[in-house]
């Protein structure tokens, strides 16, 4: 199909320069261009471009749904597929302007509108997937629906709306459903506690962190609050102190909350063994291998998206998924744009990029440039010995002094609110970073 139109390029400028980017086959670029353009550019031009890096990357189900798009129609059927299989392909951007038009033309089609929902969850544009589905209210099912609208509000910080569209809905038909019922039924208990605590409002990250994964956020970024972060961070250096720091944090969280565990069970990969050893010396407790199913324990991992690259990693996130009673999974650099598989119930901290305080962290070099330094190769034991000897003297860093209060009083009285809803529900993957916006790196 492309062959026949080789000739044929897009008019609009924004959409020649991804046209450019794939006469040298950069794809990746030429879709990086498309995400500032498809909202705006002829549909059919955007699918010519779609079409081209379809085509190269062997995607030939986006590439000939795409095609049809491209010699201008717009087919209620033509769109739906083209939007589809841009979600399929990981592209849900593309999708939304096609999605958008199709179901102008067929205002009654549920399936369109649902597959325009899930292309604003895609570009975690929540606020507009819950306008949408709010618009076309009158007449959608409860399931999955009206859940779709409450999910959607939440995650877009409207608890007002959330409580108010749940309200009707009733227990599913189809026991499908029941886990996803179970787990936003959680999702707005959790929310009561944490009003008790903090504004739930835009800013408050710890508060929503809560509300949509359970989590108890121990450390705010106290770097670029008002700049765009938020209190989450972009790249970051990790230090010994603030490793020490999330153990505290951890520490408070387990007294305020009333947990006893009566030990720390260590996971397999370097930094969660460092780091869990340490968790041991601070708690006062005895470490052990981690084995599954073991209760009244702390497991604690540096980054789970780190032990998921051990080999003995994704079994283990496996057994981790369903709690045990008593298990506390404790995450201390948890990745927000590519969360882990299992949320944990406690993170030190929220990064983009982080290297691990021992691992080869950046440095400027002799010439003036920037260079990776070695790792530190000491043993385990002495790392974790290491962050224990902090304790003499905890070390917080107060950062640039723009973000909120994350005193250990504040910390304390948050976990003190959220205690009789802490370590309950399913430790599912989150779908997104909630209702609290930070910058990151494209």
């Amino acid at each position: 199909m492309f062959s026949r139109r080789k000739r044929r390029r897009p008019n609009t400028p924004e959409l020649q320069k991804a046209w450019e980017a794939l006469d040298s086959s950069d794809v990746p670029g030429a879709l990086r261009l498309l995400r500032g353009a498809a909202e705006e550019a002829p549909l059919a031009e955007v699918a010519l471009v779609v079409e081209r890096a379809a085509t190269a990357a062997d995607f030939t189900d986006l590439a000939g749904a795409a095609s049809t798009l491209a010699v201008g129609s717009e087919e209620p059927r033509a769109l739906f597929d083209f939007g589809y299989a841009c979600i399929e392909r990981g592209v849900a951007y593309l999708a939304i302007p096609a999605l958008r038009v199709a179901l102008r033309a067929a205002p009654d089609s549920l399936g369109i509108l649902r597959e325009l929902v899930s292309a604003y969850e895609g570009e975690r544009r929540h606020r507009e997937a819950a306008d949408e589905l709010a618009r076309h209210e009158d007449r959608f099912a409860d399931w999955p629906d009206r859940y779709l609208l409450v999910f959607n509000s939440l995650m877009a910080g409207d608890l007002a709306a959330a409580r108010r569209h749940h309200a009707p809905l009733g227990d599913p038909e189809d026991q499908i459903w029941q886990p996803t019922r179970e787990r936003q039924n959680w999702m707005l208990r959790r929310a009561a506690d944490a009003e008790e605590a903090g504004p739930l409002d835009r800013t408050d990250l710890r508060g929503w962190q809560y509300v949509i994964g359970g989590t108890v956020l121990g450390t705010v970024s106290p770097y670029g609050f008002d700049a765009g972060m938020t209190g989450r961070y972009a790249f970051l250096q990790d230090e010994e102190a603030l490793c020490l720091r999330g153990l505290l944090r951890l520490r408070t969280l387990l007294e305020a909350t009333g947990v006893r565990p009566r030990s720390v069970s260590l996971l397999p990969d370097r930094n969660s063994r460092v780091l869990g050893l340490a968790a041991a010396e601070v708690l006062g407790l005895p470490a052990e291998p981690f084995a599954p199913g073991r209760g009244d324990t702390v497991v604690v991992a540096y980054d789970l998206n780190v032990l998921a690259e051990h080999e003995d990693g994704p079994e283990i996130l496996g057994q981790l998924l369903e709690r045990t009673p008593g298990q506390v999974l404790h995450e201390h650099a948890s990745c927000w744009t590519d969360p882990p598989a299992v949320t944990a119930d406690s993170v030190t901290l929220l990064h983009q990029v982080v290297t691990a305080p021992w691992g080869a962290q950046l440095r400027q070099g002799a010439d003036g440039g920037v260079e990776r330094g070695p790792a530190d190769d000491r043993s385990e034991q002495e790392l974790a010995a290491s962050i224990v000897s902090g304790m003499k003297e905890p070390v917080t860093d107060t950062g640039d002094d723009e973000g909120p209060d994350d005193s250990d009083e504040v910390f304390t009285a948050f976990a003190a609110a959220v205690r009789g809803t802490w370590l309950q529900g399913r430790r599912a993957r989150l779908s997104s970073p909630g209702p609290v916006p930070s910058s990151r790196f494209a």
